[in-house]
Formats: C-alpha cells, sequence, structure tokens
C-alpha cells in the first residue's frame, strides 16, 4: 500500500513539474524533449523481458552496449548537423557538393522507410499493452488492434486532421515521463525494503554468452533509437541547441536506463513465468498494485503519440525527397498499407529487429554522409581521427543490417 501511494505522489509532482508554464516555454527544455522522449518511449518497456531473457542478469551490460553504440552514432548525427547542413544550405555549391546531397537524399529515403516499420513497431506494441493491461495475451488480437489504429491515422492524414492530433502529444510525453519517474521511485523503495531486510538478492541463473545472442543484441537497436529528430527540427531550433539538446537527451535517458535496470534486475525471476513482449505490466505489479494501470496507460499514450509523429514525419519527408511527386494524401495511403502488410505478416519481434535494421540503414547513410564532408573540407579539426571513428560507425550500423537477429518469440 505505501509503495502505491509513494509511487502516485511522486507521478503527480513530476506531471506538476513537467506542465509548469515555464517549463513548457523553455526553448531548450522542448528541444531536448523531442529525442528524450522518442529514446525512452517503446523501448525502456520492451527492453526488459528481451534483454533479461538473453543475459539474464547481465541485462544491465546489454543497454549499457547498445547506449554507447547509440551515443557513437549520435555523434556522426552531431557532426552532419553542425558540417553537412551548411552544405545543404549553399544552393551555389551544390555542384561541388553532389556527393553528399545525393546520399543526404538517399538517407532520408531510407528514413522515410524506417518510419514506415516503426509506426508498425509501435501500434503492435501498443495493442499488446492495451491486452496485457486487462491480462490477455493474443497476437491477433494485437494485430486487429494496430490495423483498426492504422487505419485511423492514414484515414486522418488523408482528411488533413492528423497535425491537430500531434498538440496532443506534448502531454502524453509528460504523462510517460511522469510514470517512469514515479516507476523508479516505487524500484527504489522495493530495492531497499529488501536491503534493510535481508532479503535482496539476484535470481540464481547461470547465463552463457553466444554468438546469436551479440546478435539478438544487435537485432534491439530500435530501443535505444529516437535521438536523430533532433536532425529534422532546423526550422525549429538553432543548430547549437539541437546538438547540445540532443547530446543531453542521449545522457539523461543513459542514466534512466541503467538506473531502471540496476534496479528492476532483482525481479528477473518473476519473468520465467511470463516472457511475452509486456511481461514488464505485470512484473511491476509486484512492487505496487498501482503500476500496472500506470504503465498501461503511459505505454498507449508513448506509442500512440510516438506514431503519429512518425506518419507525420515518413509522409513529409516522401513528399519533399520525391519533389512532391509523392504528395502527403497519397503518402499516408502508402504507410497505411506498408505498415498493416508488417504487422499481418511478421511477429511483434521480428518487427523490432526490422525496425532496428531500417534505423540502421539511414544511420549508415548518414555515416556516408559525414565522411564525404571530411574527404571535402580540409580544414575540420581532427579529420583523421573522425574518418576513422565514424567508418568504425558505419561498420557498427552494416553489422546491425546484415547480422540483426529476433529475440526467440
Amino acid at each position: 500500500m505505501l509503495n502505491s501511494v509513494v509511487v502516485i505522489a511522486v507521478a503527480l509532482v513530476l506531471l506538476w513539474v513537467l506542465m509548469r508554464p515555464k517549463l513548457q516555454g523553455s526553448e531548450r527544455w522542448q528541444a531536448t524533449l523531442t529525442p528524450l522522449a522518442s529514446i525512452i518511449g517503446s523501448g525502456f518497456l520492451v527492453s526488459v523481458p528481451i534483454l533479461a531473457g538473453e543475459l539474464g542478469n547481465w541485462a544491465i551490460l546489454g543497454i549499457f552496449v547498445l547506449i554507447v553504440a547509440a551515443y557513437c552514432i549520435g555523434i556522426v548525427i552531431r557532426f552532419n548537423i553542425q558540417y553537412a547542413e551548411p552544405l545543404f544550405a549553399a544552393r551555389d555549391a551544390r555542384g561541388q557538393h553532389r556527393l553528399i546531397i545525393s546520399l543526404e537524399k538517399l538517407s532520408q529515403l531510407l528514413l522515410a522507410f524506417a518510419y514506415f516499420v516503426s509506426i508498425a513497431y509501435y501500434l503492435v506494441l501498443l495493442g499488446n499493452f492495451i491486452l496485457k493491461g486487462f491480462g490477455i495475451e493474443s497476437d491477433v488480437g494485437a494485430q486487429v488492434i494496430a490495423s483498426l489504429l492504422l487505419f485511423v491515422i492514414a484515414g486522418a492524414g488523408v482528411s488533413g486532421g492528423l497535425g491537430s492530433v500531434e498538440k496532443v502529444e506534448k502531454y502524453a510525453v509528460a504523462l510517460n515521463l511522469a510514470i517512469i519517474g514515479a516507476l523508479l521511485a516505487g524500484l527504489l523503495l522495493y530495492n531497499g525494503t529488501l536491503v534493510f531486510e535481508g532479503e535482496w538478492q539476484l535470481p540464481a541463473e547461470t547465463t552463457s554468452f553466444s554468438l546469436h545472442k551479440v546478435q539478438v543484441l544487435l537485432g534491439l537497436l530500435i530501443i535505444v533509437q529516437g535521438f536523430e529528430t533532433s536532425r529534422f527540427l532546423g526550422d525549429e531550433y538553432s543548430a547549437p541547441l539541437r546538438i547540445s539538446s540532443m547530446r543531453l537527451a542521449q545522457r539523461f535517458s543513459a542514466g534512466i536506463y541503467l538506473v531502471f535496470f540496476a534496479l528492476i534486475s532483482v525481479l528477473f525471476g518473476y519473468l520465467e513465468a511470463d516472457r511475452s513482449i509486456a511481461a514488464v505490466i505485470s512484473l511491476v505489479g509486484h512492487v505496487a498494485i498501482i503500476l500496472p494501470l500506470m504503465l498501461t496507460l503511459g505505454a498507449v499514450a508513448s506509442q500512440f503519440g510516438a506514431a503519429i509523429a512518425d506518419s507525420l514525419g515518413s509522409a513529409g519527408l516522401l513528399e519533399d525527397t520525391t519533389e512532391r511527386r509523392v504528395d502527403v494524401k497519397h503518402a499516408y495511403i502508402l504507410i497505411g498499407v506498408v505498415a498493416i502488410a508488417l504487422v499481418w505478416r511478421t511477429d511483434v519481434m521480428r518487427i523490432v529487429t526490422l525496425a532496428s535494421q531500417a534505423f540502421a540503414l539511414f544511420y549508415l547513410t548518414q555515416c556516408g554522409v559525414a565522411l564525404a564532408v571530411l574527404n571535402t573540407q580540409h580544414s575540420i579539426a581532427d579529420r583523421r581521427a573522425r574518418q576513422v571513428g565514424f567508418a568504425f560507425v558505419g561498420l557498427l550500423c552494416l553489422a546491425v543490417v546484415v547480422l540483426g537477429v529476433p529475440a526467440p518469440a
């Protein structure tokens, strides 16, 4: 009972803080919030059953590796904001920067496709979390829910009403962050109680490492994806602000992930009875009876908001990169058709890996953009070291595309 009271109190306080006009009006906070919300949206919840199932008590090491990989990719994206974007804007220099501009256009087309996959990913997860909240596990049920929502999103996009729905996203983000903060407070109290009573211990297990587990880890890049959204906020924020806010979002989300896994590892033993993608819903019920309901609400809000944001982003990218050969209305129809096909032709674990591979392709081409910039701009500091580093990051992204495999369902 005490745990539930603490969890509710922390959630309400955080929600009040996050919705204060001063914070909502802060340009730096808003610039940070967009990538932060994307990073810890869905991956925060699905990472537990997948990593615990593959790595057991070493799951925190797995999330650390993913965080480091994402941060290295973030360095490439931040480099392109600083050095590549001015070249795109210099219309008179398009001839000498043709390769860079072509790679950028290709990367945006790949990102539009990655959004197709991520939309399916978000909505299938939403369906799973809704059903899990009612104690139901049904792949078909989750697919039906996802398909209905895709019809709604595509219809709203075609009719021009999707932009108005996006306005509620800031409230969904604030709710999700407040719930995550409350969850961490509940877990801290739970762990503290176990330590005080002398009962704190990790589940007894023997975890073996293998190439297959490395491949599964590569296929989980989507868990820490989302930081690249800062790359496309140029109309709203300056380059220095986007660079610093993206870096802050990655560091803040890294802290949240590591604290979360450090605190929840003691509960991994309860996952033996439930390995579903939404298993964290029932798992946190051992911490506070109110948490399953709160996490379900947060998951539904964050997944739906993310699906809308990616639908808007994908439609805009398709229209821009095809030079309006594909207009926004037809783009929404295409998004709906492709996403529904993915929902019904793949299982949820495969969609997780496909989303990781799709975004890895985008990141790979962004590495190509960065290397092309370094090849032409000889005045950039630490040029040789950056070339080696960005080439390594590109190889890592290629490994995700080629070697990533789904976790066992």
